[in-house]
């Protein structure tokens, strides 16, 4: 099978570059696969996890938002804020879900409930990915 090449960057640092066999991201839309050969793509990011196939090792990031870079050969991904899975605080992650639905009750606007009430469901899909 072939590889696709997979980068994670985040402000802070390069986080992860390996040839992978597939890499799912949490994108606008719903979530994606991406393997070698994809259509060339630009998409922004919501948080979520990103699962990253190699062989028989599967490893998980949290992520915050971003954009994916896709090309047949590469994936570029540049997040806003990236945590190994292995390293997320439950406790920082339940707090994450009670400020995001602090944020849906007192929103202003429709547009502003609406973008913390998918914070908080995709926060809760990675609670629950634990």
């Amino acid at each position: 099978m072939a590889r696709i090449a997979f980068d994670l960057i985040s402000p802070e640092k390069l986080l992860l570059s390996v040839e992978a066999d597939m890499v799912t991201v949490p994108g606008t839309e719903g979530y994606m696969g991406v393997m070698a050969g994809h259509s060339p793509l630009v998409s922004t990011l919501r948080a979520g996890m990103i699962d990253v196939k190699v062989g028989s090792q599967d490893d998980r990031y949290f992520i915050r938002g971003g954009f994916a870079e896709i090309s047949p050969a590469k994936i570029t991904v540049l997040a806003e804020e990236a945590i190994p899975m292995t390293e997320l605080d439950l406790a920082v992650l339940d707090q994450r879900i009670e400020d995001a639905q602090s944020d849906e009750l007192s929103a202003d606007n429709d547009l502003d409930r609406l973008k913390a009430a998918q914070l908080v469901d995709d926060l809760k899909l990675v609670r629950a990915a634990f």
